[in-house]
């Protein structure tokens, strides 16, 4: 299959499958998701989601977390991983928001980079999520999913390289969508170290599931019941 039939066919299911896709991160405005996505690096969304509502309650604004400190901040985020660093770059997060953008949440990718804790992916999700630009941002589960699904390269060795390639292909208007069926799908089916490509709907355009659907096959069937 060509590259060009794969997103076609990836489109295509998507689009009349999943119409409807977002971030199963909490939150209720820019600030929020912001706040959210910086916490959610090398973190589970159900976890980032257990933290934040005290946050949110109690750092409702930029200004709040702006006139806050270490210790103060800390003890709502120290069951989050690297919880020394996510305080201290909300904390310059905060400020950096106040002194610089007047208390509002930037809408530009070059903008949003400039703030603490905030790198090209975590500006991505926040100008597809909150003003659906086209803009794609690549975590494990899209740089994994986009080339099992032999819709970028093998070679595509970074983030930056998978990007590129999802954003040449891809409509645009389906681009900030996009984002979120690839997750969706890595979170739920095409797991890393044990992908569902059995029970996968999408396995007829994948291409690992091309390459490996006999030895896939034959493992099912040696499979005891309770094992399938």
């Amino acid at each position: 299959m060509l590259k060009k039939e794969r997103y076609a066919a990836f489109i295509d299911y998507f689009t009349h499958h999943m119409p409807v896709a977002e971030t199963e991160l909490v939150y209720e405005n820019p600030y929020q998701l912001l706040v959210a996505v910086v916490l959610s690096a090398q973190c589970t969304d159900k976890r980032v989601n257990m933290s934040t509502p005290a946050i949110f309650r109690d750092f409702p604004t930029p200004q709040h977390l702006a006139s806050s400190n270490f210790d103060e901040l800390f003890p709502y985020i120290k069951s989050i991983s690297y919880p020394n660093n996510k305080t201290k770059h909300l904390l310059g997060l905060g400020k950096k928001l106040v002194e610089e953008f007047n208390g509002e949440i930037p809408s530009t990718v070059e903008e949003l980079i400039k703030l603490p804790g905030v790198g090209r992916k975590t500006a991505n999700v926040i100008t597809s999520v909150v003003w659906n630009q086209p803009n794609m941002a690549v975590d494990t589960h899209v740089f994994r999913v986009s080339k099992r699904l032999g819709l970028v390269t093998q070679n595509a060795k970074t983030p930056l390289e998978v990007e590129k390639q999802l954003i040449k292909n891809i409509p645009k208007k389906h681009i900030h969508i996009a984002h979120h069926w690839l997750i969706l799908h890595g979170r739920y089916i095409c797991l890393a170290r044990k992908p569902k490509c059995l029970e996968c709907p999408i396995s007829h355009f994948c291409r690992f599931f091309e390459k490996n659907k006999s030895s896939l096959i034959d493992l099912e069937n040696t499979l005891p019941p309770s094992k399938k």
